[in-house]
């Protein structure tokens, strides 16, 4: 209003501008239009993440009911040529997954080779499963994809464990499964039946078998914490992407990408929890952990779980293949599905 009454007193622009304090060219605005004038909404800029929300969406709809993660899908854009940060890729896929409140886990610290977390994984859908094995302290896993959850199996992936961590913890804890424990409390509180596979597995490793609390899986919320970032950054990733290609997952194939992601993703990572790598921790967690007995003979019949079985003084002894413990291997392995 001021601006007018001193133009319709005769003033020029730049005394106007002068006297008000404005920009010549502001003033002449605000005349042209009758007042203050009107600015509407930037136009939208572009984004690193335009080029590749295309490739995003159809992952994300290819996982469902399932979710991948934004640091796997930042990781697959990289490698076509994304060079926005994660938060971009995070901020974009938020909102098509709900957000929902999880109750705290509440983990207890064990001292460097004491504690060794095992659980069973499922996937229903490709039937396989996973054997996966958590120390309490390092944080650095196994994992080893099978057929079945039974004892030979189970028996069979500890060995493998045991070697592929380079020493036997002094207590493993487990859920409360037949395969496990016959009967809880059977010779008292504490004192239970287990399975006779097991236990003499467990003489032979000189390592206490211990028991979750019954319904309270999150005892051992170290290997379920994994269980979780197994399925969601490693399984529902490979199965998509070979659904995608019209190809299903086997076990041999979960195997060798599964050795492949504990060597450069899993065990390389920077653990959220204890903020340090678990591949540097578990070299130190090696030092505590007790010596690699004789190779284990004990009363396992056939080969379920897939590997070779022979027989001395009349008992079947199991041999274990273990996957990850020549790195060059996987890398033979590797080049030849390549």
């Amino acid at each position: 209003m001021e601006i007018g009454i001193l133009r319709r007193q005769g003033k020029s622009l730049r005394e106007i501008a002068v006297e008000t304090g404005m920009a010549v060219n502001t003033v002449r605005k605000y005349l042209a239009e009758g007042g203050a004038p009107k600015y509407g909404p930037r136009p939208a800029r572009g984004s690193k993440l335009d080029p590749f929300k295309a490739y995003l969406d159809s992952r994300v709809a290819a996982a469902r009911p399932q979710w991948i993660p934004a640091t796997v899908l930042t990781r697959e854009i990289r490698e076509q040529g994304f060079s926005g940060c994660e938060r971009l890729v995070s901020r974009y896929v938020r909102e098509l997954k709900p957000v929902v409140a999880q109750e705290p886990l509440v983990r207890f610290e064990t001292a460097p080779g004491q504690q060794l977390q095992v659980d069973w994984i499922e996937f229903k859908r490709e039937r396989l499963a996973a054997f996966v094995a958590t120390l309490g302290c390092s944080r650095a896993s196994y994992v080893r994809y099978v057929l079945d959850e039974r004892i030979e199996t189970l028996i069979g992936c500890h060995v493998e464990a045991f070697e592929f961590f380079g020493g036997v913890v002094h207590e493993v804890l487990y859920d409360n499964v037949k395969t496990v424990v016959i009967e809880r409390d059977a010779f008292g509180v504490g004192l239970h039946r287990f399975h006779p596979s097991l236990w003499d597995l467990a003489k032979h490793y000189n390592f206490r078998p211990r028991l979750c609390r019954p319904y309270r899986a999150r005892t051992k919320g170290k290997v379920e914490r994994f269980n979780r970032y197994l399925r969601y950054s490693f399984h529902v990733p490979l199965v998509t992407r070979l659904r995608q290609a019209g190809l299903t997952l086997d076990r041999e194939t979960a195997n060798v990408e599964v050795g492949r992601w504990l060597r450069e993703v899993a065990n390389a990572r920077v653990h959220g929890h204890t903020g340090q790598v678990p591949a540097q921790m578990l070299a130190e967690e090696r030092m505590q952990l007790q010596s690699l007995p004789q190779p284990y003979r004990g009363n396992i019949a056939g080969a379920r779980a897939g590997r070779e079985s022979i027989t001395l003084s009349g008992k079947a002894a199991f041999t274990a293949v273990p996957p990850q413990h020549d790195l060059a291997i996987y890398d033979r392995l590797l080049q030849v599905a390549a």
